[in-house]
């Protein structure tokens, strides 16, 4: 792959998921920011474009086996994978999380009032998330694997309703990546203080899990499936 000033962040990422950590280290959101090009992301984040891209060509030259799968599959599979992969974590990881944030508010709170904060942003997360999810799973997935199979017609109307929701799941990203970059911020990105417990050292380090694994589940659908999906739905509006 070859960059230059216009490529799209989201597209490097694409191509290569090992470049996520360099955007990230010079302040550049490649998942909910990744539609935006290298000169504008470099511009917004005051660095060199130059470097970067001579820093992102160098990266680009190791081969990442997730990448070159995940871009493999079909946008049905894409659903698939992302449900059992990043759907099944979140859904899993949320109860633990839950459950030690109000434990370290009890323990903690008295001197670390910020605690109380993140279990309100976590709180509203998930409830957020969980939502998000469910309406990815009922509505927006099943249309998407059915538009892979040509087995429906979109009038303009349907095609209409197929590109509001996907750019309402666009905007649902956006809070939460919003909300947990607060979080980050607030604990100093997730660091234990001196004087926290195992616990709180846990809990720290899941909530950084978390996120990692939240901007990669957003950029799949960001960056790749909802893409394809746009794809798919003009296609089959053109032809109907």
């Amino acid at each position: 792959m070859e960059i230059s000033g216009s490529t799209r962040v989201g597209d490097i990422v694409k191509q290569n998921f090992k470049t996520a950590k360099l955007f990230e280290s010079n302040s550049i959101d490649f998942c909910c920011g990744g539609g935006i090009s290298i000169d504008e992301a470099c511009k917004k984040s005051n660095i060199d474009a130059g470097q970067l891209m001579e820093d992102l060509n160098d990266l680009l030259q190791q081969k990442d086996a997730d990448s070159a799968y995940i871009n493999g599959l079909a946008p049905g599979e894409l659903c698939d994978y992302i449900e059992k992969r990043h759907h099944s974590y979140v859904n899993d990881t949320i109860p633990f999380l839950q459950q030690k944030l109000q434990k370290l508010c009890d323990v903690h709170g008295a001197h670390h009032p910020e605690l109380f904060t993140v279990k309100e942003l976590f709180d509203g997360a998930a409830g957020n998330l969980s939502a998000h999810m469910k309406k990815e799973e009922l509505i927006l997935f099943p249309l998407i694997r059915r538009m892979a199979h040509t087995e429906i017609n979109l009038s303009e109307q349907k095609y209409k309703e197929a590109v509001s929701t996907i750019e309402t799941m666009f905007e649902e990203h956006q809070t939460e990546g919003d909300r947990f970059e607060h979080m980050s911020e607030i604990t100093s990105g997730y660091t234990c203080p001196p004087d926290g417990c195992n616990t709180y050292r846990v809990t720290y380090q899941t909530l950084k899990e978390f996120e990692d694994d939240l901007h990669r589940h957003i950029h799949l659908e960001n960056n790749i499936l909802f893409r394809k999906a746009l794809n798919l739905a003009r296609e089959i509006s053109v032809k109907s």
